[in-house]
């Protein structure tokens, strides 16, 4: 039953799967443009990178390596911090820190890099981490919204600002707010990242969009295919390395502000010391143990269900020195699929593919975050506006 609520909340509580292979009426219930804005993502590439090149950070490389450098921001602005920390690696010279609250840490100084990211270019967390790295000396590199409060904060601080048009919400433009952020780093001396690195990203987000495309239909679509699995249930998403949970946690933000799903996500080792007991609960073995397999499965739509979607690495660059090996990696996972079979939790399995640490992690993004629209679309919801996140900053700011 559809529903029209009075804060403007619409939809219906039961996916229409067939709407699905439903083009034309996908893109009449997308008037945002979401999916269309999430196609972009290899252009996004591209293009931030080119912006990346016009600002003059190599400024930044002048005064030596930093002590630390510190990812300053909120939302997907924050998850770019989490990015840049996998990318560099357990090998990088110094440490990278995702920090998601207004200001800088207590420590920060002039021997450290600050680097805030809005994409509005005016979230408070960003412009209180620019504007207090500006009064300790810190070397500060912003990246946000042009003409924005986070550039004008920038000039004042003389200090490179890398523009990033906004043309979507911020979690359908990670890919662009994420590449000065790496390229930033680069100049530091922190990661190792070459144009032919983001030519293959940029090419693997371009041919992921063409698989999960509105006119590919669902049987051979793979973003279809995991919202269809994921439809009604309540969502497990862990990571089986430390790049998986990037994109694990990833898509626990797109699953909850697109299609409203609650989710648990994170890391498989960690959820391998407690978590994973979930299978065992109410909404996993439990569950699935009281199902007849014989029943129709209209039947049996009422039960909340566990999904499970593991996304695996499989890594191509087992160092020495990596926080776990492989192998353990790897076991990890093979045991978590076994549990969820035993149990008859369903599970989805993601694997990444592609020759370099960020190709491999827009392998694991790219299709949960269509997948994350075709949810909102099945079940009537517009996968851009969310009443509650506007009713949220209408109360905070009156």
């Amino acid at each position: 039953m559809a529903v029209d609520g009075t804060a403007g909340v619409r939809g219906r509580r039961t996916p229409d799967e067939a709407l699905l292979d439903d083009a034309a009426t996908l893109e009449e219930n997308d008037p945002g443009g979401m999916l269309r804005f999430t196609a972009s993502a290899g252009a996004q590439v591209r293009e931030s990178a080119a912006l990346a090149a016009e600002a003059n950070l190599s400024a930044l490389s002048d005064e030596g390596r930093p002590r630390a450098v510190v990812i300053a921001g909120i939302g997907t602005a924050g998850r770019t911090g989490d990015v840049l920390a996998t990318v560099a690696g357990p090998r990088c010279p110094v440490p990278v820190i995702p920090h998601r609250s207004a200001g800088v840490p207590g420590w920060v100084g002039a021997a450290d890099v600050v680097i805030a990211v809005s994409a509005s270019g005016r979230s408070p967390e960003a412009l209180g981490a620019a504007e207090a790295a500006a009064r300790r000396g810190a070397r500060l590199v912003a990246v946000g919204a042009p003409d924005s409060q986070l550039q004008s904060v920038a000039e004042r601080a003389r200090a490179p600002f890398i523009p990033v048009p906004r043309r979507a919400p911020a979690r359908a433009s990670l890919w662009g707010l994420t590449v000065p952020v790496l390229l930033a780093a680069r100049t530091l001396g922190l990661v190792k990242v070459n144009e032919a690195d983001l030519a293959e990203t940029a090419a693997r987000l371009d041919a992921d969009a063409d698989r999960c495309r509105p006119t590919a239909e669902s049987f051979v679509n793979p973003a279809k295919s995991l919202a269809l699995g994921l439809a009604g249930s309540v969502p497990i998403v862990w990571g089986s390395s430390p790049l998986a949970t990037v994109a694990a946690r990833r898509f626990g933000d797109v699953l909850s502000a697109n299609a409203r799903y609650p989710v648990v996500s994170g890391a498989l080792g960690e959820a391998g010391r407690g978590r994973v007991g979930l299978l065992d609960g109410v909404f996993g073995g439990l569950v699935e143990s009281a199902r007849d397999i014989f029943a129709d499965p209209e039947d049996e739509s009422d039960a909340t269900r566990l999904r499970v979607v593991l996304l695996r690495d499989g890594g191509l660059n087992a160092d020495d020195d990596t926080d776990e090996p492989l192998a353990v990696e790897e076991r990890r996972a093979d045991a978590l699929q076994t549990l969820a079979e035993r149990r008859g939790v369903r599970c989805d399995v993601v694997t990444a593919e592609g020759g370099s640490t960020l190709e491999r992690l827009a392998s694991l993004i790219a299709v949960p975050d269509f997948a994350s629209i075709y949810l909102a679309l099945a079940h009537g919801l517009d996968p851009m506006a969310v009443p509650a996140v506007t009713e949220m900053k209408e109360l905070l700011n009156p």
